[in-house]
């Protein structure tokens, strides 16, 4: 990567709020817009997804989790096979070029036929597997890339970027949907996703040509980075279970997916409640993504970092899960939407803030192998499992007719053991990382 020696004025910006080094402007920035056009794309859509679960109904929405954790366990071999067989430069920039064609062939038949059941559920289940994929594919790239000092300085910046994209997706949405329909949305997000081809292929060629002058921070080679991992494609699999350490980020995960199925199913049931007719609905969800971006741009440019850097990874996986406690209690008591749009707003604020960065942060040093196939498991069927338990033991706790305020309390004991389980790992990784 060839870098001026004296850093233009936006550089000199960037290093006094995120301390870039001159030599990684150009990295972190292609990973910044990278993530901006995966995450604005999605939430560009999110809106859709969300007005089609209030069409499908909340019982069917949560029978839909099942198949949504099946195709995410059955995802993993399949993207296991890919990543061992095909150099990452070529795969990466393929997979958003195939979710662009998946969102323009949804567009057509969502203008054909809205209300079509069949193709709600099958894009509700599509979508809600992609989101996780995505997001696990762009940080494993960028786990390779990076060292564990690097990740605890920039990653809050990177993430910022996504950040931004959440910010500007929704907005879209809210602006243009009343013109363009939920299909119109749809292809936008198609063209987000030609726009994150075009960061992939950048961001290849800024690590190649770090690589070509000795400069890059990955531990990987340029010979490395041009092949597949090889291995098996379950190999994901029994990494998890042979380790201790990422048993306990699964278990995190699990945890953290119990906190927002209890959220989700609440917010679906009063926004069902409260607002009848769909495109307003679209709205709703739209503002309340606005808003949580919106807080959450600040924190990861000026607080992720120093936290992590200051606090260490502990700090980011136990602060939120914390004050998760005390919102479930107090939303055990006032079960009313301003409630649950406050403690809703917290929880995703803090998970794009301070857990989302935290948890990736684990992956830092451990194998290229395990940062692209044990990750992806746990990032995807693990998740997506965990979340139709807990739909089905929130739907089996309605069905009793226990009220939400069982359901608040439950949540909230979960919500302490994952306070826990947050800052035994941080401490593992903040002790290992200080003994280098």
């Amino acid at each position: 990567m060839s870098e001026s020696s004296q850093p233009n004025a936006l550089a000199r910006l960037f290093k006094s709020t995120s301390k870039i080094e001159p030599r990684e402007f150009s990295t972190v920035i292609a990973a910044f817009f990278l993530l901006f056009f995966i995450m604005g794309s999605y939430f560009a859509a999110r809106p859709v997804r969300e007005t089609i679960g209030t069409l499908l109904g909340r019982e069917f929405v949560a029978d839909l989790w099942l198949w949504t954790a099946l195709f995410s366990v059955l995802i993993i071999p399949v993207y296991g096979a890919l990543v061992a067989k095909i150099r990452r430069s070529v795969l990466l920039p393929w997979i958003y070029g195939f979710v662009a064609i998946v969102f323009a062939i949804i567009a057509f038949y969502l203008r054909a036929d809205e209300k079509n059941l069949t193709v709600g559920a099958i894009f509700y289940v599509w979508i809600s597997v992609l989101n996780l994929m995505l997001v696990s594919v762009f940080w494993s790239f960028l786990l390779e890339v990076m060292t564990t000092e690097q990740t605890k300085r920039l990653f809050g910046f990177v993430a910022a970027g996504g950040t931004v994209g959440a910010l500007v997706g929704p907005l879209i949405t809210r602006l243009t949907v009343g013109a363009i329909g939920n299909s119109g949305i749809m292809l936008v997000g198609a063209a987000g996703f030609v726009g994150a081809i075009v960061c992939q292929r950048i961001l290849i060629g800024i690590w190649r040509r770090q690589e070509a002058a000795g400069v890059n921070a990955a531990a990987t080679t340029g010979a490395q980075s041009e092949r597949g991992l090889g291995g098996n494609p379950f190999a994901g699999f029994a990494l998890v279970f042979k380790s201790p350490y990422l048993m306990g980020i699964a278990l995190f995960v699990v945890l953290l997916s119990a906190a927002n199925t209890f959220l989700y199913f609440e917010q679906l049931r009063i926004v069902e409640e409260t607002f009848k007719d769909t495109t307003r609905r679209t709205e709703i969800f739209a503002n309340m993504d606005f808003v949580v971006q919106s807080l959450t741009v600040f924190s990861q440019l000026f607080l992720t970092g120093y936290l992590a850097s200051r606090l260490g990874v502990k700090a980011l996986l136990t602060i939120v899960p914390i004050v998760m406690v005390l919102g479930f209690i107090l939303l055990a008591f006032v079960n009313v939407f301003a409630v649950l749009a406050v403690v809703y707003t917290i929880r995703r604020w803090g998970e794009y803030s301070f857990i989302r960065p935290g948890r990736e942060m684990l992956f830092s040093p451990l194998s290229t192998e395990t940062k692209y196939k044990a990750k992806s498991f746990i990032d995807v069927p693990v998740y997506r499992a965990a979340d139709y338990v807990g739909a089905q033991a929130k739907t089996a706790i309605d069905a009793l007719h226990a009220g939400p305020m069982v359901a608040a309390f439950t949540a909230a004991v979960l919500a302490a053991i994952w306070a826990v389980n947050g800052y035994l790992l941080g401490r593992k990784h903040d002790t290992a990382a200080a003994a280098k």
